[in-house]
């Protein structure tokens, strides 16, 4: 009889993965809990769009170093979502200054970004035979983004399963982790091979500035993805 976990471990993932630590994580979770994980990025004209690049060293670095992981990670997917840039007035898809918009919201906000980005790989996933989404989404250290919300997501997997009439899982581990509880999730996973991996070859800041290496990896160091990547590394550190 097949127990819970060897139903679960038998299932196949599709991670979106953006190249940046929060989806790195979420590839590393994945990576240790399912049979088989396939991965998912998106070309919507984003200022950042350096992080697309980053992506196969990060999956080519992942599968050298973690010989455990390198069986299950199966193919990557890039979809062209640029119509979704053309469609935006944000600092994220314009050189546009980041700053606090009229609505409270940082205009780095791109508002249905994540509920299109999870409406597309469920239908991807249905094609692939993969029952769970998972995502980076986090409504403790984030910007305010509502699509990032527990409750948002869970109202949108129950409507993906209804609408594909299958059973489609949104996983997002990082819910409710601080930056600093994240470092601390992926050194439980790899070690401090996997952090030095996040840092050296992944990618955050907001501006797609890849000049500067700090102690947290690449960025700018000042926009807000930066920011909050630098804190969380520090209280990362300071943690005994």
């Amino acid at each position: 009889m097949t127990t819970p976990q060897q139903a679960h471990c038998a299932r196949t993932a599709l991670v979106l993965f953006s190249g940046g630590q929060d989806s790195t994580a979420c590839l590393a979770w994945a990576l240790d809990r399912f049979a088989h994980v396939e991965t998912l990025g998106f070309d919507y004209g984003q200022r950042h769009r350096i992080e697309l690049s980053c992506r196969q060293t990060v999956r080519a670095e992942l599968a050298a170093q973690f010989p455990q992981w390198a069986a299950k990670l199966g193919e990557d997917h890039v979809l062209d979502l640029s119509l979704l840039g053309q469609i935006s007035d944000t600092a994220l898809t314009a050189e546009r200054a980041i700053e606090m918009a009229a609505n409270g919201l940082p205009n780095t906000f791109v508002p249905g970004r994540n509920l299109l980005f999870l409406s597309f790989a469920a239908t991807l996933a249905y094609r692939r035979g993969a029952s769970v989404l998972v995502g980076g989404m986090c409504e403790t250290d984030y910007s305010g983004y509502p699509d990032c919300r527990d409750n948002t997501l869970k109202a949108l997997q129950v409507a993906l399963s209804l609408g594909l009439d299958t059973p489609m899982t949104l996983e997002t581990p990082l819910m409710f982790l601080t930056k600093a509880q994240t470092w601390q999730l992926t050194e439980q996973m790899g070690g401090a091979a996997l952090n030095e991996l996040i840092i050296e070859h992944t990618h955050t800041c907001y501006l797609g500035e890849r000049k500067q290496r700090h102690d947290w990896g690449w960025g700018c160091g000042h926009c807000p993805a930066c920011a909050l990547r630098a804190t969380g590394w520090q209280q990362y550190r300071s943690t005994p």
